[in-house]
C-alpha cells in the first residue's frame, strides 16, 4: 500500500511514519506545512528510504494538494495534520479555524475528487476504489468536560468541546462523517487520549517538565494540578492507527486510550522521581526536583478529566496497548535525556518567545 500521510513531520505523524517504515507494512507519502511542530529531525535516516516521500504543503492549498494525489496515487489517506495546543488555541484561534476546519474541507473535497475517479476493476471488494480508505485522527478533547465518577466516553458521548482547538477537531470530525454520509467517501475516524513519548514538541505537559526539571527552571501546573488525563504512549497509537486503517468498519469511530488515568500534579511528581533515580545530582542550581513544582494560574475553560473506554477496539480488532505508563514514563524520560541535540534544535527563537507569551503573566 501507498498511504498518504498529512502532519507526517509532528509528533504523531512521524510515529505512525518511524512505525510503518520501520516494519516495511507500507509506502508513505508525508504531507506536512513543516509549521513550528512541524520537525524533520523526528524521522531520522528517512531521507534516503525510496519508500518514503516527503511534500511541502499545507492542507488548505487544493491545487497543491491535487498534484500531490496526481503524482502519487495513493490507496489511503491518514488525516494527522492539525494544530493541536488547547493554549495556543486560546490567544490565537483563527490558525485552528484555518487548519483544522479550512484545511480538513479542503482534504476531504480534493480525496472525494480523487476517489471517485478510482478504478472499478479488480476482485469484488478488492479493486482500488473499493480498498481506498479516509482515516481522520482525532482527540478526547471533542468530548469536553467528564465529572470525576462518570463512566469514560465511549463513541457514542455527546460532543461538547471547551476550547478552540477542541471546537476546531469536534468541527473537523462533523465533516467527516458528512463527506460519507452524503458523498459516500469510504473513511473511519479514531478519537485518543493523551499521547505521549518521544519526539513530543516540549510546550506539552510532559517534555515541558522534563526539560525545565533538568534545567532548574519552574515546572508550572495549571491551577491545583488536579486535572485528569488518561495517558496512551504515542508508539502505542499508531500500532491502533493502522490496525483501524487495515480492519475497522467504513462509518465507525473507534477510541484509543491507554487506561492511564493520572492528575497532572501526580504525571509531575512520577517525572521528578525518575529524573531523582537517573540524574541523582538534583537539576541545574542545585536543590530536589520536586521543589520546582509551581502552581500557576489555572488556563480559561481548562476542563478537569478526559477517560477514554476503548472496549470497541479491543472487542473488534484485537489491539491492545504494551506500555504500561509507568513503563513508558521511564523510557520517555530516559529518551530526552539521551537526545539534548534534538531538544535544542526545536528549542528555538520562535519556541522561547512562546513560553514567554503563555507563562509569563501567570
Amino acid at each position: 500500500m501507498k498511504i498518504l500521510i498529512t502532519g507526517g513531520a509532528g509528533f504523531i505523524g512521524s510515529a505512525l511514519i518511524r512505525q510503518l517504515r520501520a516494519q516495511s507494512k507500507a509506502e508513505v507519502v508525508n504531507v506536512d506545512a513543516l509549521t513550528y511542530a512541524g520537525n524533520l529531525d523526528s524521522l531520522p535516516g528517512l531521507q534516503k528510504d525510496p519508500g518514503y516521500h516527503f511534500e511541502l504543503v499545507n492542507i488548505a492549498d487544493r491545487t497543491a494538494l491535487e498534484q500531490v494525489f496526481r503524482e502519487h496515487r495513493p490507496d489511503a489517506v491518514m488525516h494527522l495534520a492539525a494544530e493541536s495546543h488547547v493554549d495556543r488555541s486560546i490567544l490565537g484561534p483563527n490558525a485552528f479555524v484555518q487548519t483544522n476546519v479550512v484545511g480538513t474541507q479542503t482534504l476531504l473535497e480534493v480525496t472525494r475528487a480523487y476517489w471517485a475517479e478510482l478504478s472499478h476493476a479488480g476482485e469484488p471488494g478488492h479493486s482500488p476504489r473499493e480498498r481506498f480508505r479516509f482515516h481522520h485522527i482525532s482527540t478526547d478533547e471533542v468530548f469536553g468536560d467528564l465529572p470525576a465518577n462518570a463512566p469514560a466516553f465511549t463513541e457514542s458521548t455527546p460532543y461538547a468541546p471547551s476550547s478552540p482547538y477542541a471546537a476546531t477537531k469536534a468541527a473537523s470530525d462533523h465533516l467527516v462523517r458528512a463527506w460519507h454520509r452524503t458523498y459516500g467517501l469510504p473513511v473511519v475516524i479514531t478519537n485518543c487520549s493523551n499521547n505521549y513519548g518521544p519526539y513530543q514538541f516540549p510546550e506539552k505537559l510532559i517534555p515541558l517538565m522534563i526539560l525545565n526539571a533538568v534545567a532548574g527552571k519552574p515546572l508550572p501546573v495549571y491551577g491545583d494540578g488536579g486535572q485528569i488525563r488518561d495517558w496512551l504512549h504515542v508508539d502505542d497509537h499508531a500500532t491502533a492507527l493502522w490496525t483501524v486503517l487495515q480492519h475497522g468498519e467504513i462509518g465507525a469511530t473507534y477510541n484509543i486510550g491507554g487506561d492511564a488515568e493520572r492528575t497532572n500534579w501526580q504525571v509531575v511528581e512520577g517525572i521528578c522521581e525518575v529524573l531523582s533515580e537517573r540524574r541523582p545530582t538534583g537539576p541545574r542550581g542545585g536543590g530536589a526536583y520536586a521543589d520546582l513544582i509551581t502552581s500557576v494560574t489555572d488556563r480559561p475553560g481548562h476542563d478537569r478529566r478526559y477517560a477514554i473506554d476503548s472496549t470497541r477496539i479491543r472487542t473488534a480488532l484485537g489491539w491492545r496497548p504494551a506500555h504500561s505508563f509507568d513503563t513508558g514514563l521511564r523510557e520517555t524520560v530516559q529518551w530526552y535525556l539521551d537526545h539534548p541535540e534534538w531538544v535544542e534544535r526545536v528549542q528555538s527563537g520562535a519556541y522561547r518567545e512562546w513560553m514567554q507569551q503563555n507563562y509569563a503573566s501567570r
